[in-house]
């Protein structure tokens, strides 16, 4: 009942680097270095469930040696039956938690961590479907505030009843991408409208775009030639200050042509650095779509390419359903999605993602 060599040599190898990091972030050196004593201790932070993971799998393993021993030397029918359950829970801990194990050393997607902008935009539909896009702001934001994530709208076009034409969100907090990267697509909903007397079904979509926001200006280089910037003034609610100043920024990628606006704050320069921010990322996604797509066949994965245009979901307001065509999941909980409890979306897409990369995993072994 022993991990498999592999897995024994990866654990080994963390259990170093944990000591390697507890005598690092004891020494005065590393203590007054701020950055690199953050960096250790969440390094070590991720290190000791791992570890945690490892001693838990040891306790396990010695319960069913113990049990073994028992019924290799009990004769009486009552002490083999209580060994017997004995080393049967013992190994399904064991499963379980070299399960646990696997996962925890699957590959970590390096954006993870990072905050996100959420770009969502009303395809075909019309009106419609900018009051889609409308639900689908609201949905993210609900989520996004009950996780403890901080949501801010940097710019919005509206529609004429009240719907958007295209928002962009910014999710900050830890692992905010971790949660939200799979939502990238073509969201599609099936409802009457308000507007329709003969009680017709309508279909309209919107996309979702989910980006990682870059960390380091020199990640993604921009020539300050190649852009051109434009100041404007914010529109909707505000007051006074908000007619009167030209606070809102709107930066043009010329050789791309990409353009990001922010209005939220009145600063001008606070909303500068924030669409240069979108920028870079919206440049960094364009880098990688064009990277990936040479190898699009061969690294598809179970949830999709994550192409904004492809159809990953359908709400079905009459049936009070959703479908997500990626796993094949449909659920009945369509008010309590949009009330923000996406994780019964969420949580089965991760678990795919991670089945997939386990199983990659096992064949490259």
């Amino acid at each position: 009942m022993s991990l498999s060599p592999r897995l024994e040599a990866q654990l080994e190898q963390l259990a170093e680097r944990a000591e390697e990091l507890q005598k690092a972030l004891a020494s005065p050196e590393i203590v007054q270095d701020n950055a690199r004593f953050q960096a250790f201790s969440r390094e070590l932070g991720e290190i000791q469930p791992i570890l945690e993971l490892l001693q838990a799998h040891e306790e396990q393993r010695q319960r069913w040696d113990e049990a073994r021993e028992l019924l290799l030397a009990e004769r009486d029918p009552e002490l083999r039956a209580l060994a017997e359950e004995d080393q049967r829970e013992a190994e399904a801990e064991l499963a379980r938690i070299e399960e646990s194990l696997q996962v925890r050393l699957l590959p970590r997607d390096p954006n993870d961590e990072r905050n996100v902008f959420l770009e969502i935009r009303a395809g075909t539909g019309g009106e419609e479907a900018a009051l889609f896009a409308a639900d689908l702001a609201r949905m993210y934001t609900r989520y996004a505030e009950g996780r403890g994530f901080g949501v801010t709208v940097l710019s919005s076009t509206e529609s004429e009843r009240g719907g958007y034409k295209e928002i962009v969100l910014e999710i900050s907090g830890r692992g905010a991408y971790s949660r939200l990267k799979f939502e990238s697509g073509g969201h599609r909903v099936q409802r009457v409208p308000e507007t329709e007397s003969q009680g017709r079904i309508h279909t309209s979509a919107c996309t979702v775009a989910v980006l990682p926001e870059v960390d380091a200006v020199h990640e993604i280089h921009i020539q300050p030639s190649d852009l051109r910037i434009d100041t404007y003034r914010a529109s909707g609610a505000g007051g006074q200050h908000v007619n009167k100043t030209d606070s809102a920024i709107r930066i043009t990628h010329l050789p791309t042509g990409l353009v990001v606006a922010c209005q939220e704050d009145r600063s001008q320069h606070k909303n500068r650095a924030r669409a240069m921010a979108l920028l870079q990322a919206r440049l960094l996604e364009m880098v990688r779509e064009q990277q990936e797509s040479s190898t699009a066949a061969t690294r598809r994965s179970l949830i999709g390419s994550g192409d904004r245009s492809e159809r990953i979901r359908t709400y079905n307001f009459p049936q009070g359903r959703i479908t997500d065509h990626r796993i094949n999941l449909t659920i009945y909980r369509l008010e309590a999605v949009l009330a923000g409890e996406l994780d019964a979306l969420i949580d089965p897409l991760i678990r795919e993602h991670q089945a997939e990369l386990l199983a990659q995993s096992a064949g490259l072994s």
